[in-house]
């Protein structure tokens, strides 16, 4: 590591190299997490440290950055487009079948602490990859507790979705969104649409609506969720994007989407504390040292998508 210079507007910046890519990294004791005084140097060391396990799940899918160059109580923003002042060896893909945008494709750790260096504190993709945009390797049901439901809540509605599928002999993984919900995914063989998934979501959502409409629901209007969780079938737009698996979250503490076992959302369900479920970067660098990866089955793509009809 070559050691920080300062220019005269106060930035300072280092030289390091990373599996053979020199990158210049800079103000590495901004802190970015004013309630922790996490800094981007912590962000960036947790990106390079959790790059092999993530990347898979990164990998030929454009990414969608959610910079905080100020931290989380400066400005955020989305960044769709890759930056033109990229390295030459930074990989890109369209954003989208009928689009003109070219994003980042992050294929490697140095392309992930490049994105770090950026404030790039959550990365974001769609379920379908780059090579087939208009078929989605898997579905996505993403559960939001509406105002007087919680994290419990979730994790008996995932539970009951998961029987679902099961039911339909289809294998699904669970994630924290690492905010207040949880994500559910389906690896499937991309041979179908995104309409296609996205309908099915909603079907199986409504099937919980139907049992339990008093605590579940799938209509889009915020007002009519209180009490209920979400089951956001929406997600699986051709059009929108989910948190990564292992993302950083732009929340007061630092939090992380984090994989968990169907064992874990039992005991969540059955009385476990939800603040247990509020995982940090050290906490998932430890369960994946001890668990491996929770969500690598979303990757499968064996799965055909059963007919509803």
């Amino acid at each position: 590591m070559a050691p920080s210079s300062k220019k005269p507007g106060g930035e300072t910046a280092t030289t390091v190299e990373v599996d053979g890519r020199r990158l210049r990294l800079t103000n590495l004791d901004k802190v970015l997490y004013p309630v922790t005084g996490f800094t981007k140097g912590q962000v960036i060391d947790y990106y390079a440290r959790i790059g092999p396990i993530m990347l898979p799940h990164l990998h030929d899918r454009p990414v969608t950055m959610v910079r905080l160059p100020d931290g989380i109580t400066g400005e955020r923003f989305f960044e769709k487009r890759c930056p033109g002042h990229r390295p030459q060896w930074l990989d890109t893909v369209p954003l989208d079948a009928d689009s003109d945008i070219t994003a980042c494709s992050l294929e490697s750790v140095p392309a992930l602490v490049w994105t770090a260096n950026l404030a790039a504190l959550e990365l974001h993709t769609p379920q379908a990859r780059a090579a087939d945009p208009w078929r989605p390797s898997a579905i996505v049901f993403d559960l939001d507790p509406g105002p007087g439901s919680d994290l419990t809540d979730c994790a008996r509605v995932a539970l009951e979705l998961h029987d679902l599928l099961d039911q339909l002999r289809m294998r699904a993984v669970a994630k924290t969104s690492g905010s207040k919900g949880l994500h559910l995914s389906v690896g499937i063989k991309p041979s179908v649409d995104a309409e296609t998934t996205k309908g099915f979501a909603l079907a199986l959502g409504k099937v919980l609506e139907s049992r339990d409409p008093k605590r579940v629901t799938v209509t889009m209007a915020k007002e009519q969720r209180g009490g209920r969780v979400f089951v956001d079938w929406s997600q699986n737009d051709r059009h929108k994007t989910t948190v990564c698996a292992y993302s950083l979250r732009a929340t007061d503490v630092p939090g992380v989407s984090t994989p968990v076992s169907w064992d874990e959302l039992h005991d969540l369900a059955d009385g476990d504390d939800p603040d247990e479920f509020a995982f940090t970067p050290a906490d998932v660098l430890d369960r994946v040292e001890a668990l491996g990866d929770l969500y690598a089955d979303s990757l499968s793509g064996d799965q055909d998508l059963p007919d509803l009809g």
